[in-house]
This record gives C-alpha cells, structure tokens and sequence, in this order.
C-alpha cells in the first residue's frame, strides 16, 4: 500500500515539475477551483476522526489534484516509539483527484467538498503555497494530535494565504476536548476506554481549536471574509452511511462481565492480580507521559485509579505484612474518593465508574482481610 503510495505521489510530483518548470509557478485559470475536502468517519484507528484535504481543480490545465497533509511512513526507523514519543513526521502528499475519491469509495466513506470563494490572486497563492511547501522541506511536520495534524494543517496554510486568522473555530468552544472526542469512539467500546484513561488535563481544556475535519466543514460554513462567505455549501461527492461495527468481546457487556467477576468471586488471588494489572497500567501511564512529546499524555490524573504504588500493596500483601498491606489499601480508598470528585464532572466518568466500583469492592476486601491485627487505625 505505500509503495502504491509512494508511486503515485512520485507521478503527481514529476507532474507538478512538468506543469510548473524550474522555478516558475504554474498560473492557473479563471475557471480554477480550490476546495476543502472533508472525508467521513472510517473504522479503523486513523479513519475514527475523518480526514481533511485541499483540492486543486484547473480542466484548463488538465488539473485536478488533492494535496493530503496525513501522510506518515510505516517504514520509518522506530516507527512505533516514535510515535509514541510524539516526534513522528508527517508529510503532505499529492494524489489524483481520481485515485482519491477510489480510495474512499473503496472504504465507503463520505466525501464532502467546500469550494472557496476567493479572487484569483489568492487562489494563485494558495497553489502557490501548497506546491512551495510540497516541493520542500517544509511538507514534513512534527505530528500533534490536537495542535499540528492533516486538519490544522490545511487551516494554518489558508490562514496563511489569507493574511490573518480568518478561519477560526465556530461553535462547541464551551465543550472540553475529551467531551467533543468521547462520541468519536462510538462502537469502539475498548478505544474509548483506553482513550478515556490515557489522556490527561490537555484533553480537560475547552475546545477552542480547530483539530477535527468536521469542525473545519461546521466552521468554514459560518465564516465569512471580505464581506461574503469564505465557502460555497457543502456539495456531497460521496455518500455512504457509517456503519456502526459489532464485535462479540469489543462492548461494554464483556467489560461488565470481567469486572463483575472479580467482584463476585471474593478470592484472594483473583483481587491480586486485578490489582497487579491497575499498577503497571498505572506504571505505563507515568512512563508515558514523562517520555511522550504528546502534551495529552501529560499530567494524568487517572493514575488515582491506575495507581503504581497498588505495586507495593501486592508485595506487602505477598510479605503477609498486614499492618502496611492495610494501609495501603486505605490509602488507595483514599486516592478513589479524590479520584472520584475530579471525574464526576467528566465525559468519561460513566465509562470508567465500574472500575472504580470495583476497585472499592477489591480494597475494601484487602484491607478487611488485614485489619485484624492493627492495634491502630491509621
């Protein structure tokens, strides 16, 4: 797939060279048009959000180009710590307009354009600015999952043509990140979860940033420059409706079950390990948010649930040393409170309560089990 990629990129590029020269920028017609394209929700990891990208249509010039801000390369050394370190490089690419809308059909996934309305001059600038950042350097970028991403992108570089900050986010800026991704998860039941505990305060802070395709689509629809609306209407290029996966393990009805069982069974050995699992869960998330450039990772508050230090309850508790095996589950009791006020007012405090229940139920089994020979309750 991405030598097929890489390819047909490579073709656009000598196009582009043909079409531009050395050094000269193609002029483009009075009948060009310049578009934002905006791509429906897929199923798979990358496609939950959508896709954005701008569309350059010249038949005078026998143009009809889609230059695509999402590219990255599996083959890239490390490829997975350094996405998950948060200095993975993105890349803008060039398809055929064709090959594009093939893809997406493939994938029975909607496609909308938005044509700006804008002079000539700026739409010259616009191809200009796109092939001048597609020819060099410039096309890589530092991926950021909120701040830099193929949606943002393509609002910073006709910002950026436009000379100003023209397009600017239009509604939802009261919700908080979490609350505008939470719904994006729907029929993902284990992504939204792992999202939901992954994430820490970046995610709490108000939407006010363009970072979703279909916040661009709502937004470009309401925003208006020089007097006149800076898009036409929303024109569907293709329509497919969203079709919600079902999955025998990946729903909350298996999480129930699993969480009811080590409520239920009331044994010691399943509550250790239960407890084990939160720690070096726990464990990771701290890793992650020190060692990750992804300012979402940061500051996790979750870890009052995932909590490392349930790591030494376990080693007390495998000691038989009741007095410290007591107080730590005492203490985690405590975390879950505090734990509990923070969230309340979350997007996913409904999503993550079952765990924190029986969380309790195990804590207050361990500590129970413990108390007998504490002379002082601390």
């Amino acid at each position: 797939m991405k030598n097929v990629l890489f390819k047909k990129t490579l073709f656009c590029l000598l196009l582009l060279l043909s079409f531009i020269g050395f050094g000269q920028n193609l002029p483009l017609s009075k009948d060009a048009k310049i578009s934002v394209i905006t791509c429906g929700l897929g199923n798979e990891t990358y496609s939950y959000f959508g896709h954005t990208a701008i569309r350059v249509a010249d038949t005078a010039n026998n143009i009809d180009l889609v230059y695509n801000y999402g590219a990255f390369d599996f083959r890239t050394p490390n490829f997975v710590a350094k996405f998950a370190k948060g200095d993975l490089q993105y890349f803008v690419v060039v398809h055929p307009f064709a090959d594009f809308m093939n893809e997406y059909t493939y994938e029975k996934r909607s496609v909308f354009e938005q044509e700006l309305v804008i002079s000539q001059d700026l739409k010259q600038k616009l191809f200009d600015n796109l092939n001048a950042t597609l020819l060099t350097e410039d096309r890589y970028y530092t991926y950021k999952f909120i701040d830099k991403n193929c949606t943002s992108m393509v609002v910073d570089i006709i910002n950026k043509t436009l000379n100003g900050s023209v397009i600017t986010k239009v509604g939802d800026t009261d919700k908080t990140y979490r609350s505008i991704l939470f719904p994006y998860f729907n029929g993902h039941f284990y992504d939204q979860l792992g999202t939901s505990i992954i994430f820490g305060t970046k995610v709490d802070q108000l939407g006010t940033k363009i970072f979703l395709p279909f916040e661009l689509k709502n937004s470009l629809e309401k925003t208006t420059f020089q007097n006149h609306p800076l898009a036409e209407k929303s024109t569907t290029l293709l329509s497919f409706e969203k079709e919600t996966p079902t999955s025998w393990w990946n729903n909350i009805y298996t999480y129930i079950v699993i969480l009811g069982f080590i409520i239920l069974v009331h044994n010691k050995i399943a509550d250790k390990i239960y407890l084990l699992i939160l720690s070096l869960m726990g464990i990771f998330f701290v890793t992650v948010g020190f060692y990750s450039f992804h300012h979402e990772l940061a500051m996790n508050y979750n870890i009052l649930l995932f909590s490392p230090l349930l790591l030494i309850l376990i080693v007390f508790s495998l000691l038989k040393n009741k007095r410290w095996t007591y107080r730590f589950a005492v203490l985690h009791l405590l975390f879950l409170i505090i734990y509990i006020f923070i969230l309340i007012n979350k997007a996913h405090f409904f999503i993550v309560l079952p765990m924190i229940i029986t969380s309790g139920f195990v804590l207050v089994r361990v500590a129970l089990r413990n108390k007998k020979r504490i002379p002082i309750i601390i």
